[in-house]
């Protein structure tokens, strides 16, 4: 399946034309008396599956002539002429509806699996699939030999909000800070809440300055946004420049999180870096 979610929109459009055509010939060649009704919904479906609805309903439209000319020129008679037509159009409607149903059950498939993604509060990307990209990003690593960051990022003192203004004001509070740190981000970068207050974020193509440059800017804009605010928190945050594909998501992750509470035991509030594979202690802000 993923194969097949991989090729282009152009690629389906020539299958489902190619597939039509044959099931046309096939049907003049078998002649009138044997019924391929089924076979063409076969480039119905893939092209409203991997395309779109309208697309769909053109190779619809495109399948019921197709079989009009394939029993015409097969010789098969009719009492009257008219009833070419009638039948030509109750086939184009059970394409069609066929096509509807379909491109319904894609896009209720594809709701469901992006709500599977996406933490319902803050909107960013849940840990499960925060993880299966961060995966996807070593492997091209491996491939490619191009950096990457991770940043860990803690709310510290976060349970004081909870505690003194309450559990819907601690929601806004996260929703503020995804909103923001979303609006500091490429197009290009991944967001996700690993759960509670804790958030993380994947940087491709990222180096040391350049991580550098992109989490002070986070940081600043997160605090201003707390001062505005009038909530009394700051942010915890390591950040790790990996250059090799040698390592799991999970055990990044872990030496992320671990740069994230060095920062927490030396005072809050401040931003850890290293290098994976750096012999060194990192450096901090």
């Amino acid at each position: 399946m993923t194969f097949f979610e991989q090729q282009s929109k152009l690629f389906w459009v020539i299958t489902g034309l190619a597939l039509m055509l044959l099931v046309g010939l096939s049907d003049y060649l078998t002649g009138y008396e044997l019924s391929f009704s089924l076979f063409y919904l076969a480039p119905i479906a893939l092209t409203t599956w991997f395309i779109s609805r309208s697309v769909g309903i053109a190779i619809s439209v495109g399948s019921a002539l197709v079989w009009l000319v394939a029993n015409i020129v097969s010789g098969h008679v009719y009492s009257h002429g008219a009833i070419y037509y009638w039948n030509t159009g109750i086939r184009l409607i059970f394409f069609i509806i066929v096509t509807l149903l379909l491109s319904a059950l894609r896009n209720t498939l594809s709701r469901e699996q992006e709500l599977a993604r996406i933490d319902y509060t803050t909107g960013a990307l849940n840990a499960r699939y925060f993880l299966d990209l961060m995966q996807w990003e070593i492997n091209r690593v491996g491939r490619y030999k191009h950096p990457f960051t991770i940043a860990y990022i803690d709310l510290d003192d976060f349970k004081a909000i909870n505690d003194q203004f309450g559990h819907a004001r601690g929601d806004e509070v996260l929703r503020t800070v995804a909103v923001d740190i979303r609006a500091c981000l490429r197009k290009t970068d991944i967001f996700a809440r690993l759960g509670g207050d804790e958030f993380a974020l994947l940087l491709p193509e990222t180096g040391q300055e350049a991580a550098r440059t992109a989490l002070s800017k986070i940081q600043r804009s997160l605090l201003e946004k707390m001062r505005k605010n009038d909530w009394p928190l700051t942010f915890s945050i390591g950040v790790l420049i990996c250059n090799d594909a040698s390592q799991s998501a999970e055990d990044l992750i872990k030496k992320t999180d671990n740069l994230m509470y060095s920062v927490k035991h030396k005072g809050k509030n401040g931003i850890s870096y290293s290098v994976d594979g750096d012999s060194g202690a990192g450096f901090d802000f």
